[in-house]
C-alpha cells in the first residue's frame, strides 16, 4: 500500500494514534466544524465542508478498503479511521445553528449562553453521540459490518452517524 493511501485510510496517521484510534479519527470533521463556527461562517459553508470530508472519507474507505484489510492482515482494521471521518461528518451535518444563517434553521440557545459556546456544545454533542453509538453499533449497524472490503469498513459507520444527527436534530428542536 503506498503512502497516499495510507494517509488517506488513516486520516493522515491519526489511525496509528492509540489508545481508541476511532475517536482520534472522529475529531477531524469536529474540529473543521469548530473552526468553521469560531470563523462566523454561515451554515451552508459548514454543511459544505462536512460534505466534502464526508465525500473523502467514502472514497478513501472504498477505493483503499481492500488493500488495507491485505496490509493490516485482518478485517476492519483498527488504522482505518477514514471511516470515522465520513460517520462523524454525517453526524454534524444540517443542525440549526444559534445565531448562524442556515438552511436547516436555527434555534434560540438559552439566555445566558452565547450562540457560539451553545453551537460548541452541539459539535461536542455529536460527537459524542456518534462514538457512543459507534462503540456500540445499534441494529443495522452491527450486522452491516460482515460486508467485504472498504463497504464493510465504512457502512456501519454512516450508520452510527445517521443515528447521532437523528437524535441530535431531534434533541435540540423539541428542547430549543
Amino acid at each position: 500500500m503506498g503512502v497516499v493511501p495510507m494517509l488517506a485510510v488513516t486520516s493522515m496517521g491519526l489511525g496509528f494514534l492509540r489508545p481508541a484510534s476511532g475517536t482520534w479519527g472522529s475529531l477531524p470533521p469536529a474540529i473543521l466544524a469548530g473552526i468553521l463556527l469560531l470563523a462566523g461562517q454561515p451554515g451552508w459553508i459548514i454543511d459544505v465542508c462536512l460534505l466534502l470530508t464526508l465525500g473523502i472519507g467514502c472514497i478513501a474507505c472504498i477505493r483503499f478498503g481492500v488493500d488495507s484489510e491485505r496490509t493490516f492482515g485482518r478485517k476492519d482494521p483498527g488504522q482505518v479511521v477514514a471511516d470515522e471521518v465520513a460517520g462523524q461528518s454525517i453526524a454534524l451535518l444540517a443542525l440549526p445553528w444559534a445565531g448562524v444563517a442556515s438552511w436547516s434553521g436555527t434555534v434560540v440557545p438559552p439566555a445566558d449562553c452565547s450562540p457560539l459556546v451553545f453551537n460548541l456544545a452541539m459539535v461536542a454533542a455529536g460527537f459524542l453521540l456518534f462514538r457512543i453509538l459507534d462503540i456500540l453499533k445499534p441494529p443495522p449497524a452491527n450486522g452491516l459490518q460482515r460486508l467485504g472490503g472498504g463497504l464493510g469498513i465504512l457502512v456501519d459507520d454512516l450508520i452510527a452517524g445517521a443515528m447521532a444527527l437523528a437524535i441530535l436534530q431531534v434533541a435540540v428542536r423539541i428542547i430549543f
